[in-house]
């Protein structure tokens, strides 16, 4: 079994980072029930619900975004690189984690097509295959993996770094973390 640090010393406010479809979400909730932090997804902030993921306007996802940030205990999950700055400012550690792109594509197809109640899920979305997020998952997002590995290193925070769903499962092991039930999404 992999070597993973207690999950306390990644402290009561985490940020969990990585590729779409990487297991984020799960991971968030499950660390959320396991420490009493509130979960927040940053998708469920930057899009409208009720919507085939439409953007909210900037100034709106800024503003969820800092009073999220703002909270004593968290555990956000999401990149959104333009935000991390003041979010890293209040984090108390990082968990990044990492997929091969086929296995992130073949969980987007899963979910988009199949998993309408999931961590992280849109309220009400109307979901639907997109070429421009086959195209981020398969193309874009390799790219972006040294570059975001760089920027949450630089942040001198203490940071978990998981590559596979084989280590993601080690590190459920390791921290005794349930999946926990998925209850409706926020709005």
């Amino acid at each position: 079994m992999l070597a993973f640090p207690p999950l306390d010393s990644l402290g009561p406010r985490i940020c969990v980072c990585g590729p779409s479809n990487a297991g984020k979400s799960t991971l968030t909730w499950a660390i959320a029930d396991k420490i009493g932090a509130t979960p927040v997804s940053l998708d469920q902030l930057r899009f409208l619900p009720d919507t085939d993921w439409q953007l909210r306007p900037d100034a709106d996802f800024e503003l969820l975004h800092e009073q999220a940030i703002a909270r004593e205990r968290w555990i956000i999950e999401g990149n959104y690189m333009s935000l991390l700055p003041p979010r890293v400012a209040r984090a108390t550690g990082v968990i990044l984690l990492g997929t091969d792109r086929w296995t992130a594509f073949g969980r987007y197809l899963r979910r988009t097509l199949f998993e309408r109640q999931r961590h992280g899920h849109l309220a009400g979305a109307k979901d639907s295959l997109k070429w421009d997020m086959v195209s981020f998952i398969l193309i874009e997002q390799p790219r972006k993996r040294q570059r975001d590995i760089d920027l949450l290193r630089a942040t001198g925070l203490p940071m978990v770094q998981v590559e596979s769903m084989r280590e993601l499962k080690a590190a459920y092991a390791t921290w005794d973390l349930e999946r926990s039930p998925v209850i409706s999404p926020m709005a």
